[in-house]
């Protein structure tokens, strides 16, 4: 009965002209954001997120939100027909995608990814109206050590469990924290590390930093790139959309594994739908009679991971929402949307704010329906929009940036901000240093510093409290065992180096 009135709630709240528009808005332009390779839809968010200043928290999160899972959709046409993925999620949908199109049958391959991705989406919004309202009731138990060592726990897991090297990812999210640290004390109201600096007393702005991080970063990432060779892209046909009944047969076995697997990921803290589409292309590999069959079209290699980057983008918003545990570095940037509405994602959010989980609820269903209907009549144009050149392309993606940035504060100050960081970002990703986990540090840093001084004031100084509770010394068990399984490889490196050099004294 809660459920049927929850809908009922979310139905009132989506299912209006506004809501509907904005949706629509996200989706499409989630699914362009996608389809062309170099940007991503972080950087699409950051660059609407001034947008959301002048809308109502439920209209702009529908938007932001629809900009993700309509990304996910799109990225895989850029991956099939030119091998360039268009996120870093659908980089494994080439793999099988590919070789499809050269064998002329990339209608078939986009038109299973379409399916997949929405059978996968949907499974996971299942999970989201089932389980995020009672692991929030659950957590209704938590005090502030609770608080504090889940969110240690999610900003270790964003760094171990984040592609590329581990030591690297705790790096990223200590500058993250020290970056938070900028500003007005939460507690004292001292300001502190503005260096003299007037425009950061009230701290670095997040706008600013997500537009430099994985906007201008990306841009300049990108910008020495060749031009994609277009020449090679074929014109698909509605006609040749329509799958055999054995492409139907082999596809909905991995299908229902790829959201599996990307449901659970995508509750992870800090896993991310691109190590759920790698998860799901290994297991599918793992499980198949022919692994040969795999990098030469196997349609099995498209249908599961499109099913799991998508189903994980969906299940990301359950930690999100319920504990203020953003799943991935998207939902670190809807996580700082919602608290620059005055909106603060906890357990008493579902009751806070019913209006606005369960319309975000039923926007996904609505989002996710319209995508279907969208992406597969909209390939032809898809198509063409590959064709624009870079050089056309990533200037307007700059100006659109800058004119964002400076529209949220009118200060010039923010667009030397953007650059500053699109620098960074740009230095991060040279030396292989992801920059999803320093915003996720950027964005819980304060939270974590409240809850720890809280937890501190309540037991009179007692650093005990923190393992005397159980659910919080679980919590940093969890923690301390991920350290130490990301630091042992390192150590046995170290052992077997020391090893080779005293064996080689000896001689």
């Amino acid at each position: 009965m809660e459920l049927i009135s929850g809908l009922a709630l979310g139905i009132q709240t989506a299912v209006t002209t506004e809501a509907l528009l904005f949706c629509f808005f996200g989706v499409t332009v989630g699914m362009l954001i996608g389809v062309l390779p170099g940007i991503g839809p972080l950087a699409a968010v950051a660059m609407l997120l001034p947008i959301t200043y002048h809308l109502e928290p439920t209209t702009a999160l529908i938007m932001l939100a629809g900009i993700f899972y309509g990304a996910q959709y799109g990225g895989s046409t850029a991956s099939i027909l030119l091998n360039l993925p268009g996120t870093s999620t659908t980089a494994v949908t080439a793999i099988d995608g590919y070789p499809m199109a050269q064998q002329g049958r990339a209608g078939v391959a986009l038109f299973i990814t379409t399916i997949t991705s929405f059978f996968g989406g949907c499974f996971a919004i299942i999970l989201l109206m089932s389980f995020a309202p009672a692991l929030g009731a659950m957590a209704l138990k938590f005090s502030s050590a609770e608080y504090f060592s889940i969110m240690l726990l999610g900003l270790i897991a964003a760094a171990t469990m984040s592609l590329g090297s581990p030591i690297k990812g705790v790096v990223s999210v200590v500058a993250g924290l020290m970056l938070a640290m900028v500003g007005m004390d939460p507690t004292s109201g001292e300001v502190r590390y503005s260096f003299g600096i007037l425009e950061l007393q009230d701290g670095l702005s997040l706008v600013a930093m997500a537009m430099g991080l994985f906007g201008v970063a990306e841009v300049l990432k990108n910008v020495g790139a060749a031009e994609q060779d277009t020449s090679m892209l074929q014109k698909v046909r509605i006609r040749d959309l329509v799958p055999t009944w054995s492409d139907l047969k082999a596809s909905w076995k991995p299908t229902i594994r790829g959201s599996f697997i990307g449901s659970f990921i995508g509750i992870l803290p800090g896993a991310g739908p691109t190590l759920a589409a790698f998860l799901s292309y290994a297991a599918e590999k793992r499980v198949a009679k022919d692994p040969s069959r795999f990098g030469r079209g196997a349609i099995e290699g498209i249908s599961a991971p499109e099913a799991a980057n998508n189903a994980s983008t969906q299940a990301a918003f359950i930690p999100t929402l319920a504990l203020g545990i953003p799943g991935d570095a998207g939902m670190a940037v809807l996580l700082g949307a919602m608290m620059i509405h005055g909106i603060q994602p906890r357990p008493e959010f579902f009751t806070l704010h019913a209006d606005l989980f369960w319309g975000l609820v039923v926007s996904f269903w609505i989002g996710n329906v319209m995508l279907l209907f969208l992406n597969i009549p909209l390939i032809g144009l898809w198509v063409r929009i590959l064709t624009i050149p870079r050089r056309l392309l990533f200037p307007a993606v700059i100006f659109f940036i800058c004119v964002g940035v400076y529209s949220v504060n009118n200060n010039p100050f923010d667009v030397i901000m953007v650059i500053i960081f699109g620098l960074v970002g740009y230095v991060m990703n040279a030396f292989q240093y992801p920059t999803a986990p320093l915003l996720m540090g950027f964005i819980l840093g304060p939270l974590i510093e409240q809850h720890f001084r809280r937890a501190l004031l309540f037991s009179r100084g007692d650093y005990t409290t923190f393992i005397d509770r159980p659910i919080s010394a679980a919590f940093l068990a969890l923690s301390a065992l991920m350290l130490m399984v990301m630091i042992y490889p390192s150590i046995k490196r170290w052992s077997a180096r020391g090893a080779a050099k005293g064996g080689t004294s000896a001689e």
